[in-house]
C-alpha cells in the first residue's frame, strides 16, 4: 500500500501540503480532486519521484511498477504503435535481449517463454486495440507521432500509460482531450484495471462510474471519503454542517468573552478575570465557516432580443475545400432550442459549430440567420488567441469601451478575477483561468445563442458546477458539445447524433447513447446491462407483438452467426495448437536450436494467443446474446 505520514511539500513560498496523512490500499481506485492550483499534480510528481517530500514521511513498496500519463507533449518520428509499445518496458527488454541473444538456443528458449508470458506476441494488437478505443483512425497507428497535433499526442501518452503492465497507475486529467465516446471507453478500461488507480479528474461523472474513494487536497491536508463523488459530496455536507454547528458555537463562545472583557476590563475587580478570557480566546483553535455553496457567481448576461427564428440550415454541405463530411444536413434553431451534440470524434461535430458560427462556408445548400442573432462562441483555440500581454479588464474594455470600470470589476469578480487580479497580464494565467476569461468574454457579449466547444476543459469541479448553474438560468439557446455527462444532463432538452455524414436527432439520453455505443463496439460489458425486453408493459396489439419479435430477431442473428463463426474458430485453432505442441513434444528440435526452435516456439505462442481470444470472444458474445434473449 502508500502511505503518507505527516508529508509536507512545499513548491516555492506556497506551502501546498502541511503534515498530510493518507493510506492508499492495495487496489484501490481513487479520485484526486481539489482546486486548481491546490497541488494535485504535484503529488502525483511525488509519488513519481520527480519531488521529494519537505518533511514527513513516503512508502510505496519497492517493488511496484507505476506508469504514469506524461503531460509533456513530445514530437519524434517514431510511429504511434510503437511508441504505445514503449511503454511496456519489459517488453521493450525482452525484445533487446532477444536480438542480442545470437544462437543460444537454451537462450532463446527461456526467452521466448518470458516473452509468451507476457503476450509479447499481441503487443501490437493491443496497442491497435488502444488507437481505436482512443479515438484514433484504423490507419494512424503507422504515423509518426509528430503527425499529431497536440491533443492528440497526449491521447497517445494516455495509451501508453495504459500500456504498461503496472502496479500503480497515475492519471491526470486522461479525459481533457477526450470526446464522449472516447471518455466511454477510458471508464470501461480502467474499471477491469486490477493494480492501485489515482486519477486526477474534475468529470464528476466520470469519478462516479470508475473510483471507489475520494482524497481532496483541502487546506493543505489530504481528507479521505469513501465511495464515489456523489459519496464525497454527501459525507462533505455533513461534515460541514457538524463544522458549521461547531463554529457557530464556538462565536457564541467569543461574543460572550469580548462581551465580559468589554464590560470588565476597566474594573480593578474584575480585570484578573478579563485577562484570563482573553487568553482563553488567543488559544482557541480558528474554525473556518462552512461554505457549501460554489465561490464561483457568474452568469450569462441577459440578451437584448431572443427572436424566435435563430439559424436554419437547409440541404446543407459541410466540410473543407472540396472535401464533405456532412450532407444534406436540415437544422433549425429556435431561440428556445437547448441542443448536446453526439458523435465520434471526427465525425464532424465541431465542423458543424463552426459552419453555425459563420467561420466555415457552406459548400453547398443554404445558412439563413434570424434578424438580431447574436452568437456567442467558446471553443479550445479561443484560449490561444487571447492577448497574453492584456488583462482581463482589457479584454472587456475592449467589446465595449464605454462600461465603467466598477461594472466590469462586479462582473469578473463574480468569474473570481477580485481585486487586482481583473487588471493583472494574464500571461502566467493556469488554462483553468484563461477557460474562465473566455467564458467570461462570451458571457459580457449578452449572445442569444450560445455555441459551446468542450466548455468544460481545464475547469474544475467548482467551475463546472457554477458552469452548469449559469447555462441552466441563460435565457437564450444552446448547443453544446462536451464529454461532460453532468454537463449534457443538466443543460440540454435534446441530442442530435453526427454520424456517417449526417446530423438527425437522437431518439433518446445519454444512457441510451451508451448502451448503443457499447452494441456497436462490443468491446466490454456497459455500465448496466441492455434493457429487458421481458420488463417492457404487455402489447396488446399483435402488429406491435410482430414487430418487437422482428426486432429481437434481427438483434439475434449477428450475434448467433458471430457465435458459430467464432467455434468454427475455435476448433481450428485447437488442432493447429495440438499440432504445434506435438512438434515442441519432440526431443530432437532442442537439438538442433536455432531458427527452428524459435519458429515452432513462436507459432505455439501465436495459435495459444488466437485460441485465447477467440474464446473470450465467444463467451462475451454468448453473454450478449442471453442478455437480449432475457
Amino acid at each position: 500500500m502508500i502511505k503518507l505520514s505527516q508529508v509536507t511539500l512545499q513548491r516555492g513560498h506556497k506551502i501546498l501540503l502541511n503534515e498530510a496523512s493518507l493510506t492508499i490500499h492495495l487496489q484501490d481506485k481513487v479520485g484526486i480532486i481539489g482546486a486548481n492550483g491546490s497541488g494535485k499534480s504535484s503529488l502525483f510528481k511525488l509519488l513519481i519521484g520527480e519531488l521529494a517530500v519537505d518533511g514527513g514521511n513516503l512508502n510505496i513498496p519497492a517493488q511496484w511498477r507505476i506508469a504514469h500519463m506524461a503531460q509533456e507533449v513530445g514530437a519524434g518520428d517514431r510511429s504511434a504503435l510503437d511508441y504505445i509499445q514503449d511503454g511496456d518496458t519489459e517488453l521493450r527488454d525482452l525484445e533487446s535481449r532477444i536480438a542480442g541473444a545470437g544462437d543460444d538456443g537454451e537462450k532463446l528458449a527461456n526467452l521466448y517463454a518470458d516473452y509468451e508470458r507476457i503476450d509479447g506476441y499481441t503487443a501490437a494488437a493491443r496497442a491497435q486495440q488502444l488507437l481505436h478505443g482512443l479515438g484514433f483512425a484504423p490507419n494512424d497507428g503507422g504515423r509518426a507521432v509528430s503527425d499529431f497535433s497536440g491533443g492528440w499526442r497526449i491521447r497517445l501518452n494516455l495509451a501508453q500509460a495504459l500500456m504498461c503492465r503496472s502496479d500503480l497507475l497515475l492519471l491526470d486529467e486522461p479525459t481533457n482531450h477526450l470526446d464522449l465516446d472516447a471518455t466511454l471507453w477510458l471508464e470501461q478500461r480502467l474499471k477491469s484495471y486490477e493494480g492501485t488507480l489515482l486519477i486526477i479528474s474534475h468529470d464528476r461523472d466520470f469519478l462516479d462510474n470508475v473510483v471507489t474513494s475520494i482524497a481532496n487536497v483541502e487546506n493543505s491536508q489530504l481528507v479521505s471519503y469513501s465511495g464515489n463523488y456523489t459519496a464525497y459530496e454527501r459525507q462533505k455536507v455533513e461534515r460541514l454542517a457538524q463544522q458549521q454547528a461547531a463554529f457557530e458555537k464556538q462565536q457564541e463562545r467569543i461574543a460572550e468573552i469580548e462581551n465580559f472583557v468589554r464590560r470588565f476590563r476597566a474594573k480593578a475587580t474584575k480585570a484578573k478575570q478579563a485577562q484570563s478570557r482573553l487568553k482563553e480566546l488567543e488559544r482557541m483553535e480558528e474554525l473556518s465557516p462552512a461554505h457549501i455553496d460554489s465561490p464561483f457567481t457568474f452568469r450569462f448576461l441577459e440578451p437584448h432580443k431572443i427572436p424566435q427564428q435563430l439559424i436554419t440550415l437547409t440541404d446543407a454541405q459541410l466540410g473543407y475545400g472540396d472535401r464533405a463530411l456532412l450532407s444534406n444536413v436540415q437544422l433549425s434553431l429556435h431561440g428556445s432550442s437547448r441542443i448536446g451534440l453526439l458523435g465520434a470524434n471526427g465525425a464532424g461535430k465541431s465542423t458543424l459549430m463552426k459552419t453555425l458560427v459563420g467561420d466555415n462556408a457552406l459548400l453547398a445548400g443554404d445558412r439563413i440567420e434570424g434578424a438580431h442573432l447574436k452568437i456567442g462562441y467558446f471553443n479550445q483555440h479561443q484560449l490561444e488567441s487571447l492577448d497574453m500581454e492584456a488583462s482581463c479588464a482589457l479584454h472587456l474594455q475592449r467589446l465595449d469601451p464605454k462600461a465603467r470600470e466598477q461594472d466590469i470589476r462586479n462582473f469578473l469578480g463574480r468569474f473570481d478575477f477580485v481585486g487586482d487580479r481583473a487588471f493583472e497580464s494574464i500571461r502566467h494565467f493556469s488554462g483553468g483561468e484563461k477557460a474562465r476569461l473566455a467564458l467570461a468574454i462570451v458571457a459580457w457579449q449578452k449572445p442569444n445563442l450560445l455555441l459551446l466547444d468542450e466548455p468544460t476543459n481545464h475547469l474544475d469541479l467548482e467551475v463546472r458546477h457554477a458552469l452548469t448553474l449559469a447555462l441552466q438560468a441563460f435565457d437564450g439557446a444552446i448547443v453544446v458539445v462536451s464529454h461532460d455527462r453532468h454537463l449534457l444532463r443538466n443543460c440540454v432538452d435534446e441530442f442530435m447524433l453526427v454520424e456517417k455524414g449526417q446530423v438527425g436527432l437522437f431518439d433518446g439520453d445519454l444512457h441510451d447513447y451508451e448502451q448503443r455505443l457499447f452494441a456497436q463496439k462490443s468491446q466490454s460489458q456497459s455500465q448496466t446491462a441492455p434493457s429487458n425486453l421481458n420488463d417492457q408493459p404487455a402489447k396488446t396489439d399483435k402488429k406491435q407483438d410482430r414487430q418487437a419479435s422482428a426486432a429481437l430477431r434481427a438483434q439475434l442473428k449477428p450475434l448467433t452467426n458471430a457465435i458459430k463463426k467464432l467455434e468454427q474458430q475455435i476448433e481450428r485453432y485447437q488442432r493447429d495448437l495440438a499440432k504445434a505442441e506435438t512438434e515442441l513434444a519432440d526431443p530432437a528440435i532442442y537439438t538442433t536450436g536455432g531458427a527452428v526452435l524459435e519458429e515452432a516456439l513462436k507459432q505455439q505462442a501465436g495459435v495459444k494467443n488466437l485460441l485465447d481470444q477467440a474464446e473470450e470472444d465467444w463467451l462475451q458474445k454468448s453473454e450478449e446474446l442471453e442478455l437480449l434473449k432475457n
